[in-house]
């Protein structure tokens, strides 16, 4: 059975491609483009992990990553956060949100493939 993504980008190029390099690898991916329609999304099915932009209209992800940590059944769900915003202070307020992990844009292909095996096999 195909591990599920979550994938919450609001750049349609973004989803693309993170929506090809993970179904290539045979992941099933359903993409969201706001944080409303993540918390909507995670409620209705089952997800292995969640990618989750941080740049995002309206509620950004760090606001949604503090949401889902709030409710027992996604205290231990992998997101990792996807960003462009590589600076310290950023990076320690994003991680400071409860995400998992973190991963900078451009996205190294290699990189995502690997944390997400470590995090769900």
């Amino acid at each position: 059975m195909a591990r599920k993504i979550l994938v919450v980008e609001d750049n349609p190029d973004n989803m693309k491609l993170v929506t090809w390099i993970l179904e290539d690898e045979h992941y099933e991916v359903t993409g969201v483009h706001s944080g409303e329609e993540c918390l909507a999304q995670v409620q209705k099915d089952h997800y292995d992990a969640v990618l989750m932009d941080i740049s995002l209209p309206g509620m950004d992800g760090k606001e949604v990553t503090r949401r889902l940590r709030a409710m027992d059944q996604f205290r231990q769900l992998p997101i990792i956060a996807l960003t462009a915003h590589a600076i310290k202070g950023e990076d320690d307020d994003i991680r400071a949100s409860g995400v998992t992990d973190l991963i900078t844009k451009p996205l190294d292909e290699d990189v995502l493939l690997a944390r997400l095996r470590h995090f769900i096999g």
